[in-house]
């Protein structure tokens, strides 16, 4: 028992004849904990990315319903009126009527 665990650790099993089997698993493992790491960091970079994405879809989204607010209060009938009144046009004190236009054939 001693005797395995010293050469595991002396690292004769790299260099015994019989190290070609061991060095090709060594090497299989270290490719995979590369495709690991790999892919790791790139799952990380697309979760920051969709944080980014949904920290500007919220602005985005506050700017429209900040635009659509202002837009509903220009379209307001009395907002309308202050700013006819600033270019000298008043509001007419006769409704409007409609006009009938009778076809003669």
């Amino acid at each position: 028992m001693r005797k395995s665990i010293y050469s595991i650790l002396r690292g004769k099993f790299l260099v015994s004849d019989d190290s070609f089997k061991n060095w090709r698993i060594i090497i299989f493992i270290s490719v995979l904990a590369i495709i690991m790491i790999a892919s790791s960091h790139s799952a990380d970079q697309k979760v920051y990315e969709i944080a980014r994405l949904k920290n500007e879809v919220k602005e985005l989204r506050s700017a429209f319903v900040d635009g659509r607010s202002k837009l509903m209060r220009l379209k307001m009938e009395s907002s309308i009126i202050r700013k006819v009144e600033e270019k000298g046009i008043k509001i007419s004190e006769i409704p409007p009527q409609k006009i009938k236009v009778k076809t003669q054939n």
